[in-house]
């Protein structure tokens, strides 16, 4: 699915930190125009990406080019994320010393790109994004649990010129450290019939039953279950579970603004209670603290 990214047109490009702790919802499969560079700062964190799982420790710096499709699927509860987006004509300008050309000529075909840092060039990169994330505005009036998404929402800085020129200044320094980490091989491909129930669990919002899933697959249900946990890093039911929370949220984001009740239901939940214990497994915390009044007025069960 392609993300539109709403960048203030003064702006080219924006940062924001993702934090486990605050930000519970993560997106859905995506991909989009622009360059995106993410920083692990703190615990763990699973990606899907080109059919294999990419799992992240602190100092990694993750590149993920225009076009290639990703998916934060899990996180550590204390995980948190700096994460910095170019638009393709900063990218252009910069990309075209000796040192920076492939910038520009990345294919995603190669597969997802990744360097543990040394921890001098971990630190030098954090304290850069940190103070450029000071100034960034979309944070001060959208909730964050409600920030991924939602067309209303564009970014904007305090100081747009400053932001365009850390923003160089961090890309060109950023490519460069790569020289200075250690390089990780890509995981092994995901098994087709992993492959095959991710898509049919992304393409249908319900999600089948273990035995149709199965046999969509062509494999067993025990077969799916056992390798599917193995390569995915989570259950199966877990995985639908974690779906339906993503529906949840497209659902709760968009333009009709359904009553949580009704979002439940529709985000393929048999019942608020089954809701509210997937909710509180993943985010550590209930619906009543991402969603406010809203969720205490529409739900049976209190938080």
């Amino acid at each position: 699915m392609r993300e539109r990214l709403n960048i203030h047109p003064d702006c080219e490009g924006f940062l924001f930190s993702y934090d486990a702790e605050r930000d519970p919802a993560m997106p859905d499969s995506h991909w989009h125009a622009e360059l995106e560079l993410n920083l692990v700062v703190r615990g763990q964190v699973t990606y899907l990406s080109g059919g294999r799982r990419h799992r992240f420790d602190r100092r990694a710096m993750i590149w993920l080019f225009p076009g290639e499709e990703h998916q934060l699927v899990e996180r550590s509860a204390d995980a948190v994320l700096h994460v910095a987006v170019f638009r393709p004509g900063l990218v252009k300008r910069c990309a075209k010393g000796a040192h920076y050309r492939d910038l520009g000529k990345r294919r995603v075909e190669e597969g997802l790109l990744h360097t543990v840092l040394d921890p001098e060039s971990f630190e030098f990169l954090r304290r850069t994004t940190e103070l450029l994330l000071r100034e960034s505005k979309w944070e001060d009036s959208v909730s964050r649990s409600e920030r991924w998404g939602r067309p209303d929402v564009v970014f904007c800085h305090g100081d747009p010129e400053g932001l365009n020129a850390g923003l160089r200044h961090l890309l060109l320094l950023a490519w460069r450290c790569r020289g200075n980490g250690r390089a990780v091989e890509s995981p092994p491909a995901l098994h087709p019939s992993v492959r095959r129930a991710l898509r049919l669990l992304e393409e249908d919002g319900e999600g089948s039953d273990g035995k149709a899933l199965a046999r969509a697959c062509g494999v067993s249900p025990a077969y799916l279950s056992r390798v599917f946990a193995k390569e995915v890093g989570m259950p199966l039911a877990r995985y639908r579970s974690v779906v339906r929370l993503r529906r949840f949220w497209r659902l709760m984001r968009g333009e009709t603004r359904p009553a949580v009740t009704e979002a439940v239901f529709a985000a393929g939940f048999g019942s608020y209670a089954q809701f509210y214990k997937v909710f509180v497994r993943e985010y550590g915390q209930g619906p009543r603290e991402c969603l406010g009044e809203r969720a205490g007025a529409a739900s049976p069960i209190s938080a």
